[in-house]
């Protein structure tokens, strides 16, 4: 159980801080002030959720998850491409919303997988999910 829960946690460690990276990311491209504060809400949801994590984290004697190396840096080079080659909010919205379902799929895999982990860890990961769907929603209106 306890394993599992560490396990967890870090898969939502990990997730929290690439969408934040994405956040920053993308923040620079972003003209229309209503997707701005989108983004600015968002990214400090998963601050906030990231802080969540960290903390059971600590009391579970282990550390955070950065997002795998190669991971991050593929995932900055082809939003960086695709952002250079069509510079409109539309395609901002897309992109967070691809990583939005990404997001949900890989931390929906793992809730499944770790069904032992602690109560406490699969709800805050389910409260990620379901800040990534909301996320979902609210970018639709940018396409």
């Amino acid at each position: 159980m306890e394993d599992q829960t560490r396990s967890l946690l870090q898969e939502c460690s990990s997730g929290c801080k690439m969408a934040i990276n994405s956040f920053n990311q993308m923040r620079d491209y972003v003209t229309d002030e209503k997707l701005k504060t989108v983004i600015d809400q968002y990214d400090k949801k998963h601050k906030e959720l990231e802080e969540e994590v960290a903390k059971l984290l600590k009391e579970h004697n282990s550390q955070e998850q950065d997002p795998g190396m190669m991971a991050a840096m593929f995932s900055r080079m082809m939003t960086d491409l695709k952002l250079m080659m069509k510079k409109e909010d539309s395609q901002v919205a897309k992109l967070a919303m691809d990583g939005c379902n990404m997001g949900i799929q890989s931390l929906t895999e793992v809730i499944n997988k770790y069904e032992y982990a602690s109560a406490q860890s699969i709800a805050l990961a389910k409260s990620i999910v379901k800040t990534e769907e909301q996320l979902v929603q609210d970018l639709k209106p940018f396409l």
